[in-house]
């Protein structure tokens, strides 16, 4: 197990990172790669999980402890898998999915892609109670959100944030419904992913 991987941020993409470190490029997937992207070029310590199965092997990486710690309490619930815990860490505001899960709230949580009622009971049955040590104050905005994009890179700005909702699991659908006000929008990928999830769990 890698409890950390300090390294150079090489590459930024829709569904992962690549961070350097001694000659090797570790592709690493996060909730939100575009987070990294202020980080481009720079010597960063992301916090790692590794997940092994029959048929993969796979780096997640996290800019906090505490965020890791979420991670695998979520993995250890039936029916959430890596990409459905990268969803919902993805949408930036643990103290609402925490607060859902001690309140019960049903309905907020089966408005992150892939988790229907049966999981979101069974969420709520696994950790309602047992998030004590996940302190909503180690999830600061970790980056400003003065970074807003010029309008030459408007577009591609929102067609990366579109590209990670979709790898995060929203459908076309789904997304169809928020991008027309993300288009009139003039914001960073990562600001555009974090509005688009801010809108999707209304």
């Amino acid at each position: 197990m890698y409890e950390f991987i300090k390294g150079t941020i090489e590459y930024v993409c829709p569904e992962y990172i690549v961070i350097e470190n001694g000659g090797i490029g570790y592709q690493i997937s996060t909730p939100n790669p575009f987070t990294f992207s202020p980080l481009f070029g720079q010597t960063t310590k992301i916090y790692t999980y590794q997940h092994v199965r029959e048929d993969i092997i796979a780096l997640y990486g996290f800019q906090l402890r505490e965020e890791r710690t979420l991670f695998k309490k979520l993995l250890g619930v039936s029916g959430i898998g890596p990409k459905g815990a990268l969803a919902i860490l993805a949408y930036g505001e643990p103290t609402q999915v925490i607060q859902a899960i001690e309140n019960e709230n049903e309905a907020f949580l089966i408005k992150f892609p892939g988790v229907g009622k049966k999981t979101a009971r069974q969420m709520i049955l696994d950790l309602k109670g047992k998030l004590q040590d996940i302190v909503p104050d180690y999830f600061p905005n970790l980056f400003n959100e003065g970074n807003i994009g010029n309008q030459e890179n408007d577009t591609e700005s929102l067609d990366e944030a579109i590209l990670a909702l979709k790898a995060l699991g929203y459908s076309d659908k789904e997304i169809k419904k928020v991008s027309k006000e993300l288009q009139q929008e003039k914001l960073t990928t990562d600001q555009y992913i974090k509005l688009a999830l801010k809108k999707l769990m209304k």
